[in-house]
């Protein structure tokens, strides 16, 4: 991220400076975690897509984040929000299918609520910023 970014008055050096992309990291984690109890037939299926949307999130945010233009930051952010959906969706479907129960899946869903705050605050802020 070249000069960087200034989010809420604070210089923001680097995408893992970012919040927000720390708690993508966190909800990362916590999908593989829930996934890790899931029938092993679905390891190419639900699991690797589940994953996979996860992982988009916070990737989303750090490219860009490292994008020279805010436009293009904001485009990824899009792109990142519609990757937590996609996720939350997954996470969702996992509870009607028997894979997992709302006490398992409350806690990512939190997290995810707060990552979408996050980053419909981060995009307003840059928003802002453009104008």
């Amino acid at each position: 991220m070249s000069g960087g970014w200034r989010v809420a008055g604070e210089e923001i050096r680097s995408y893992r400076d970012l919040l927000v992309w720390q708690k993508a990291m966190a909800w990362i984690e916590a999908a593989y975690r829930l996934t890790s109890r899931w029938p092993s037939d679905e390891r190419f299926g639900l699991i690797s897509q589940l994953r996979r949307s996860s992982v988009s999130v916070a990737a989303n945010i750090a490219e860009g984040a490292s994008r020279r233009s805010t436009g293009e930051f904001l485009q990824f952010l899009g792109i990142a929000r519609g990757s937590l959906a996609e996720a939350e969706t997954l996470v969702l479907l996992s509870v009607r299918l028997g894979y997992s129960t709302d006490h398992d899946v409350s806690g990512l869903l939190e997290q995810a609520d707060e990552i979408s705050r996050m980053s419909a605050a981060l995009i307003a802020s840059l928003k802002k910023r453009q104008k």
